[in-house]
């Protein structure tokens, strides 16, 4: 095992525009940073499809035993739009649109994002910090850049110099490789940033106005943080100044992690990352996923069924299936075909890997195992490609299947390294749950029960006593099955 595990693991570092053979800083150990949710408004889709990319990527660095200090922090103050406008706080307008106090919105949010996450089975950071729990270490980052000369007070507000940070032969820019001097040399001061000395200039502290309702003291008065002086703040207390990896969606790449980028070289002269990791967007019938359009969806929604979109409801695990045959670089476009077809895909994954008990031994293998091993690890180690390895494990049922029927012959040292490698990458590194019913007697049985449940709703309707079809769909409902009638007839999902 300890061969497969020491091969090279390439990662595309957005910095460099590059796969990189990754070489942690301390040997053995791992630190990583992503960007968490900005806790104003339920958890999406897109959000989803970022986090569960990092906790395929922390999975596979724990399976590779690095011991990984994972941070993934909850922006619950501060979040301005780019322009720096306190009346577009986002915690503040949705606490007066829900005429809830703003912890009370960071709190229900929050539960919400952690609901969402633990039912499709991710692991636990090591460290979840809040941006309001470290306000005294971003005073303290504020000063330090005050004093270095990368920032100055502007009436009670405080702001990174882009123009002192460039002069001093700085690039900031390069993370999302920007001309900056193009933007100085195009742009003008826009209505309402006077405070500024340069358009392209950012909030590290901002006054708080008399109606701003979340507000600290400070030495330039009462106000609240800037947005990207956050992460800054939170990942280099647990992380140090220097850490390994820093995820988060490629929406987030410019402005929000080239600030950091920024303000981390300003306070410690180097760059505070190794590897820049970005994953790419989430679109649903090849169309951008927008409320104001209308193509947008819940990830409850999806796997309820209570939606317009989807002709069923489908369970997590399929959920997560389809969203890791998408590289993590990779536009993921979700639709009702695709989900179909990767609970097919899936069911029929687990239930080759439910025939291997039965598997026989033979005194020599006709399948070379130990080198489809290879290939999975080979997937996982060129930038954590899931695809690639998901079509590898459809190989190891393959081979299942082959034996299984007599076309194939495995050792029964063949066939625990067959079964290890695949619990390993389905349930270890991919998070598939392995409680899943994909396949077992238990979902055939539970099946005849429903169809016989509708059978006597049919009846019940055609009988006309709608109150006992009523309350047979009723109960199922709260069992979690969905039925729905059509012009084929009556339908069901878990």
């Amino acid at each position: 095992m300890e061969l497969y595990k020491n091969q090279p693991l390439k990662i595309y570092n957005t910095l460099s525009g590059e796969k990189e053979t990754f070489t942690p800083i301390h040997p053995g150990a791992i630190g990583m940073y992503v960007c968490g949710p900005t806790v104003y408004s339920n958890v999406h889709l897109g959000n989803v499809r970022t986090f569960m990319s990092f906790d395929v990527i922390y999975r596979y660095l724990l399976h590779l035993d690095y011991k990984v200090r994972y941070v993934r922090n909850i922006t619950d103050a501060g979040h301005l739009t780019d322009d720096g406008d306190v009346s577009n706080d986002r915690f503040v307008k949705q606490s007066r649109l829900e005429k809830l106090e703003p912890m009370e919105i960071v709190q229900k949010y929050t539960v919400d994002f952690h609901k969402v996450l633990d039912t499709f089975n991710f692991l636990t950071p090591t460290i979840e910090p809040t941006a309001t729990g470290h306000i005294v270490e971003q005073i303290e980052l504020t000063q330090k850049l005050i004093e270095l000369g990368f920032a100055y007070e502007s009436n009670g507000s405080v702001y990174f110099d882009v123009f002192a940070y460039n002069a001093k032969g700085l690039n900031y820019g390069a993370l999302s490789n920007r001309n900056i001097d193009e933007l100085f040399a195009n742009t003008r001061d826009l209505d309402g940033q006077t405070e500024k000395k340069n358009p392209q200039d950012f909030a590290l502290w901002k006054n708080a106005s008399p109606a701003h309702i979340m507000r600290w003291n400070s030495p330039w008065g009462e106000g609240f943080p800037g947005w990207h002086l956050e992460c800054t703040a939170m990942s280099t207390k647990y992380l140090g100044e220097t850490f390994d990896i820093h995820g988060g969606g490629m929406d987030l790449k410019f402005p929000h992690h080239e600030c950091e980028v920024a303000q981390g070289t300003a306070c410690n002269g180097h760059s505070p990352v190794n590897f820049w990791m970005h994953t790419n967007m989430l679109t649903m019938n090849g169309l951008r996923m927008s409320k104001s359009t209308g193509n947008y969806i819940l990830p409850m929604e999806l796997i309820s069924g209570e939606n317009s979109f989807f002709e069923k409801s489908f369970e997590p695990n399929i959920v997560r299936f389809c969203f890791l045959q998408a590289h993590y670089r990779s536009v993921l476009d979700i639709s009702n075909d695709a989900m179909v077809a990767s609970e097919k895909g899936y069911n029929r994954l687990i239930e080759a890997y439910k025939l291997i008990p039965s598997l026989q031994p033979n005194a020599t293998s006709s399948l070379d195992i130990t080198s489809w091993k290879q290939s999975c690890y080979d997937a996982m180690n060129d930038d954590f490609n899931t695809p690639i390895l998901i079509a590898q494990l459809f190989e190891g049922a393959r081979f299942i299947n082959l034996v299984n029927d007599g076309a194939a012959a495995l050792t029964s040292e063949d066939i625990k390294l067959l079964s290890d490698t695949l619990s390993d990458f389905i349930f270890t590194v991919l998070g598939l749950n392995n409680t899943s019913s994909a396949g077992t007697n238990g979902t055939e049985k539970l099946k005849g029960v429903v169809e016989m449940l509708i059978e006597m709703r049919n009846e019940a309707r055609a009988n006309k006593n709608f109150a006992l079809s009523d309350e047979i769909r009723d109960k199922l409902q709260e069992l979690g099955i969905i039925i729905k009638d059509g012009k084929e007839g009556t339908t069901f999902s878990f």
